[in-house]
Order: C-alpha cells, then structure tokens, then sequence
C-alpha cells in the first residue's frame, strides 16, 4: 500500500524567497524600553457557594480574619468561619513601558486555593508589586470568567474550559512609573534575532543617513547609537530611526522537525553532499479467527468446540534507492523524497540518518 506523497512538510515559500527590507522598528527593541511583571495576593468575594474549603485552605482565614481586623472587626476566638462565598488568588499583570499613573492595565486572577469557580465573584483592592517589592498598581473589579462548571445529585459533573481562572479588563490603576534606561546616554538597538551581517547594515545605514561614526555594531546582536540627551530631541531622532528599512542578512541552513506534529520546515539554504540513501519498512500483521470443530457423524460423546486460528502476515516495501549528489538544492530533496512516497516520519528518520552520516550541510533542529 503507497504511502500519501503530499505529507506534513512545510515549506514556508522558502524555495525562491527574495530578500526584503524590514523597518528597525520591527528588527530591534530599544534598551532600557521594556514592559515589567507585577504580581499580587488578594480575595475574590461574592461566589455562589464555590469558594475555598477554609479547613483545606487556612491561609485563605487568616487572610479573611486580617482584612476584618482593618475594618475594626475582631475575629471571635476558637470560631473558624465557613467562608464557601470566598477565595484566595493570585492576580498577574504587566506594566508596560512608559505606562503612567492613572492608566488602566488589564489583569489576570487564578485561585491559588481549593476554589471550584471564580464565576460571578469581585477582587477586592489588592497592590500588585513589582520584583523589586515596590506597589505600582492597584487592582479591583468584577471578575469575567470564561469557564464554567455544574454537578448532578448523584456526583455527576462536568466542566468546561477553566472557571478557575479570570480576567478583569482594566482591572488595575497605575500609581507609579516604572524606572526606565530610555534617556540614559546612547541608544542600543537589541536585535530580535542576532546577525553581524544585520548589524552591520543597521550602523551603517543609520551612518549613511547622520554621518560617520553615529552608529555601530557592539557584536552580532547590539548596534549603539549617539542620541541627544533632551527628551524632546530624543523622541524625533528616535522616531527618524525606527522608520528606516533595512534588509536583514539571511538565516543559518537550519532543519527544524516537530516530532510532536510531523510538521517538518526547511530553510533556504540547505543543501546535501553526495550520498545514496534507501528507506524500506516492515509491517507484520496479526489477526484472529474463531473456527467450529464438531465431531464425527459416528463419535460418541463428541461436542462442538471453537478453536482460534492464527493468520499472519509479513509485508516488506522495497522502496527505491535514491542519490543525493553533492550540493543539490532544497528543491531537489524534497522532489528525491516525494518520489518514494515518504511519509513525515519516514522523512525525519531521513533527515537524522543524513546528518549523522554527515551528508546535511545544515543545522538540526528538534523540538
């Protein structure tokens, strides 16, 4: 039986893709310009009966029991309350750069406890803090939860998607700026993806456009840049920079294989020294039949058994072998591969099998 001949390899037009320019803008991120974490502990109130067990969860009490402390109510001794309306979270956002006080961030809250669902249920005011310890916002709002759950009388349930996680769309009020490096000195671009050639042809259009020595290349993955030092003047030279388009030198040869998926993406430059290859497989099938053995018309005493019967069969493809001569293109492999009807599995032990015997002139990636 032929293996399909069109499989899982993508080819994402690398075959005859021409170079083109890209704005810095989207090539490189400014030093010291960065969004921030900011994380914080607080409690969602107001659930229907599906809050933390308190006897499972006693951080969620003394939580509980510190907040009514603050509001001049003093816990009875010995009493443990039965707090199902209640839960503990952790509530997640990110402060982004030059974010200033009196912005709205969205927020993210997640029961840390036993809670079933945070469906209907408000965060009261909780600081979110940054690494450094510091309070930069200030969350509270209504929860909207895109999950759901329900249970029978007699045990049944069932769940949809995650109740126990929730978002609050601007949930959070800054109340600090973040400390920034953008008017600190020179300007460094960070490239996304390191390249010298890049990097190179970043400075030297940025020296082309302002003159000599402006920019240059600190290694393959950072170009400084002289700026002026007032934020007015720094915010228009920026404004020039990130506009420019640059054409960025092209990737490494590189294979990259997702087992997980068959999905198999080449890149433009691969290329196979020469080399023969063949690749055959072996299926043993097994099946089961059940046969009635009687007795002889004359038999005494006989009866009507079942007896099993074993059935199997080995089948051997005897695909072609096929050569690789030294430096054929990408075009080439896959049209060799195709040929013999490799499926993705198949193409990845070949793959393997030439960059083990040293005949893949290209990086092997496998995630």
């Amino acid at each position: 039986m032929k293996k399909t001949r069109l499989f899982a390899l993508v080819l994402i037009s690398f075959l005859v893709l021409p170079a083109y320019a890209q704005r810095l803008k989207d090539m490189a991120a400014i030093a010291g310009v960065r969004s921030n974490q900011l994380v914080g502990y607080g409690l969602v109130v107001g659930l229907d009966g599906t809050g933390d067990q308190t006897t499972q969860t006693p951080f969620t009490v003394q939580t509980f029991n510190n907040m009514m402390k603050r509001f001049g109510i003093t816990p009875v001794p010995g009493v443990t309350p039965q707090l199902k309306n209640v839960a503990s979270v952790a509530i997640h956002a990110t402060l982004p750069a030059f974010a200033k006080p009196g912005f709205a961030i969205d927020i993210t809250v997640s029961s840390i406890g036993n809670a079933k669902s945070l469906r209907g249920g408000s965060l009261l005011v909780t600081p979110l803090k940054g690494i450094d310890g510091i309070v930069y916002a200030i969350a509270q709002g209504s929860l909207v939860v895109g999950g759901f759950g329900a249970e029978g009388a007699d045990g049944s349930s069932i769940t949809v998607n995650v109740p126990s996680v929730g978002r609050i769309p601007n949930g959070a009020m800054i109340e600090r700026i973040a400390p920034s490096g953008f008017m600190q000195g020179d300007l460094v671009f960070n490239l996304h993806q390191p390249d010298f050639t890049t990097a190179k042809r970043i400075s030297d259009t940025i020296n082309d456009l302002l003159g000599p020595d402006v920019a240059y290349a600190m290694d393959g993955g950072s170009i400084r840049v002289s700026a002026p030092l007032s934020a007015h003047e720094r915010v228009s030279y920026l404004s020039v920079l990130e506009n420019l388009t640059i054409e960025a030198g092209e990737t490494p040869a590189r294979v990259v294989i997702n087992s997980r998926t068959g999905t198999i993406i080449i890149s433009k430059h691969v290329e196979v020294a020469a080399v023969a290859v063949t690749h055959g497989s072996l299926t043993v099938t097994v099946s089961e039949d059940a046969e009635a053995s009687q007795p002889g018309a004359f038999a005494e005493g006989g009866e009507t058994v079942v007896v099993p019967r074993s059935n199997i069969d080995i089948t051997q493809e005897n695909n072609r072998m096929f050569e690789f001569k030294a430096g054929v293109s990408l075009e080439e492999i896959v049209s060799a591969v195709n040929q013999v009807g490799a499926a993705p599995g198949d193409l990845m032990a070949i793959l393997e099998g030439l960059k083990q015997a040293g005949a893949l002139k290209a990086e092997l990636v496998v995630i």
